[in-house]
């Protein structure tokens, strides 16, 4: 069967005779003359390239290209960018954007059809590689809180192993948080640079295969995308298209993936948390820690987000007659809470110490049972997804 080759292009002359070129070569060609229109067609069409012009009203190339990355329906099509921009910060900003590859306009016919013809082969062969996330589509949990210091690391870690003991099945937890990184050092890798090197590749050099070989494999058998530890790499988290297109990829590899979000609602977690099946937000049974999670629960409605697809955790990092009981934190917060975690700072020590994660490391303590209850959970919601 052709391959089919979207044009997007204002100018009626170029997707006139562009279409015309590519014709003769045997693709079967779909044509849109504005921004909105592509986007419309993309998602309908599914092409197997598309070809974007830069400079069109209303919505420019770089729009288009961002939008049709955000899209998990269209975030793997490859793209071409034709334009007569031809200065080196257009054709930056166009890669950032989330472009494979770049042509200046005018450009012989033979120059053009070599371009789409390498990427519509590297786009083949990626289809080729692991069909997992095809076989079954992969649940993507998102943990954030709604400030630092409530451990959305160490229960997005735990909790990924104790998944990956419930559904006897392959188990990614990404530490989407560059600068800000514990988990390496936590797990014996002084110098985590895993999604560090993602961040600073090419977007056409992020194929599945970089990002598998970018994991960080525990003896536990957890694969571990780690952030780095160097503060300065913080300034990578504008990068929202590298993220999503890095997301993508790992939903490829594995039927469940464990988001580290962090804190807040930064525009990058407010991305990805599209990408997410479901959402826990970490609370601290505090009268603050609650009313400040109430907010952002509040918020995240706002943002459109399913409340099925939330579920607020009470997490008890420190014992103290001063914390709000079950009760009390649902009542002040206004949700149903499904799960608790107790305290648990000695385990957490002394698998620090051994290099492990603690679900691990004492298999038989009520904390692996209490997570192994917020496992469960999981599945079932996984379960209900289907």
């Amino acid at each position: 069967m052709a391959k089919k080759i979207l044009i997007i292009d204002d100018d009626l002359d170029t997707l006139r005779l562009v279409g015309a070129m590519l014709q003769r070569q045997g693709y079967q060609i779909a044509v849109a003359s504005s921004g909105e229109q592509g986007l419309v067609q993309a998602a309908n069409e599914s092409p197997d390239l598309v070809l974007v012009d830069v400079m069109m009203p209303e919505m420019d190339g770089y729009e288009v290209t961002r939008r049709l990355r955000s899209d998990p329906q269209t975030a793997d099509i490859p793209i071409l960018m034709f334009t007569a921009k031809t200065q080196l910060d257009d054709k930056v900003t166009g890669f950032e954007s989330g472009a494979d590859d770049y042509l200046t306009k005018p450009t012989h016919p033979a120059e053009l059809q070599a371009h789409v013809k390498a990427l519509l082969a590297r786009s083949s062969r990626w289809k080729a590689g692991p069909a997992l996330a095809e076989a079954k589509p992969t649940f993507i949990i998102g943990v954030l809180a709604a400030r630092g210091g409530h451990g959305v690391t160490t229960l997005a870690a735990n909790l990924a192993k104790s998944l990956m003991t419930a559904a006897l099945e392959e188990v990614i937890m990404a530490e989407l948080r560059p600068g800000m990184g514990t988990l390496g050092l936590d797990l014996g890798e002084p110098d985590p640079k895993g999604l560090l090197s993602l961040l600073q590749a090419k977007p056409d050099e992020l194929i599945q295969q970089k990002v598998k070989d970018s994991l960080f494999v525990h003896e536990t058998g957890l694969r571990l995308l780690l952030g780095s530890n160097h503060p300065r790499d913080a300034m990578l988290l504008n990068g929202t298209a590298q993220f999503e297109t890095i997301v993508n990829r790992l939903a490829g590899l594995a039927p469940y993936l464990v988001l580290d979000l962090g804190p807040g609602l930064t525009l990058l977690t407010q991305k990805l948390l599209n990408k997410c099946q479901h959402i826990i937000v970490i609370v601290e049974p505090t009268l603050n820690s609650v009313l400040h999670a109430k907010a952002l629960l509040s918020d995240m409605v706002e943002l459109e987000v399913n409340k099925r697809r939330i579920s607020p955790i009470v997490v008890n990092r420190l014992r103290s007659d001063m914390q709000m009981n079950m009760t009390q934190v649902q009542e002040k917060l206004g949700w149903v809470v499904p799960a608790a975690i107790m305290p648990f700072p000695e385990l957490i020590y002394r698998a620090l110490q051994m290099k492990t994660i603690a679900v691990s490391y004492q298999p038989d303590s009520q904390t692996t049972q209490q997570f192994a209850k917020l496992s469960a959970l999981m599945l079932e919601r996984a379960r209900l997804e289907k």
